[in-house]
């Protein structure tokens, strides 16, 4: 990215690195179902050192647990008490039972979610709590839900509220209620016209864009499309970069009020993940990469 793009955020009147950490696979290989779990040892090093390098945006949830590990847990052994300047990010909405089970949560529900985060986590308030809206409820209302996130803002338990799996109108009906400092949505270099559309507008009233899904695409597991790939492969050989380093560095391009939130459990993909900030592409890099 250009040398004038400044390597931190203001979120809210939380100063953050943009590149964070997403604690999603510390728990496992698969970490919404039986898959193996994670060394727990491992992950705990892999917080630890991530704050060493300067990690100061850790994005987490309740309902991040795998048969034996819950994120949060680890995240609250591995680093408390809690350094100076760490931001931790949340979410409710999602939730599941000790089966594996996912459920909403409806407004009056979010408040035992809050109060199980701050449990689980051992804080006295949370940073920021993402409200995350359902992939069928893309083009409904999110005023309620928000609402009472927003009581509990006023009550002391949130500093911060941001919002997750949105659309812009969805963006404005939360605005109208309470500031709103993060938008978390799927983003990458599959993504639509519209989602560029929201970044640009978060970018133009200085709310944080926090793309999830920037190194997979949106396959997730699948990984990206072939043709994205073949562009991805071509400018890494450039670099002596990697593919998912590329993806990432595409994305902070994308305006300084982008961040970024790769999730690994894994202590050198941790490394390669960072080193992304300091990946530079051209004009002529970024066109490619997006044809």
């Amino acid at each position: 990215m250009p040398s004038s793009t400044p390597p931190t955020w203001l979120l809210g009147d939380l100063p953050i690195h943009r590149i964070g950490l997403g604690a999603m696979r510390l728990t496992g290989t698969a970490p919404f179902d039986h898959g193996l779990p994670r060394d727990r040892a491992t992950s705990i090093g892999v917080l630890r050192r991530a704050v060493d390098l300067g990690v100061d945006h850790i994005d987490t949830a309740a309902f991040y647990f795998s048969a034996t590990r819950s994120a949060n847990e680890l995240i609250n052994h591995a680093l408390s008490p809690y350094p100076d300047g760490l931001v931790i990010a949340t979410k409710v909405g999602p939730a599941r039972d000790s089966s594996g089970s996912w459920w909403w949560a409806s407004p009056g529900q979010l408040r035992g979610q809050v109060e199980e985060n701050l449990r689980q986590l051992g804080r006295d308030h949370l940073d920021l709590v993402n409200l995350r809206i359902p992939p069928s409820n893309r083009t409904g209302s999110i005023s309620a839900h928000f609402e009472a996130l927003a009581a509990l803002r006023e009550a002391g338990l949130i500093r911060h509220l941001g919002i997750s799996n949105v659309t812009a109108d969805q963006l404005a009906q939360a605005l109208a209620i309470a500031p709103v400092v993060s938008v978390q949505n799927s983003f990458g270099l599959e993504a639509p016209a519209e989602e560029h559309a929201l970044l640009r507008r978060c970018g133009d009233l200085g709310i944080a864009y926090v793309p999830f899904s920037a190194i997979a695409g949106p396959g997730r597991d699948s990984g990206p499309t072939p043709s994205a790939g073949a562009a991805v492969r071509a400018v890494a050989a450039v670099h002596g970069a990697s593919v998912a380093q590329v993806r990432l560095a595409w994305t902070l391009h994308q305006g300084a009020h982008v961040l970024a939130i790769p999730g690994t459990g894994d202590p050198r993909h941790l490394a390669e993940n960072l080193a992304a900030g300091e990946l530079r592409l051209s004009a002529e890099e970024l066109r490619q990469l997006r044809l």
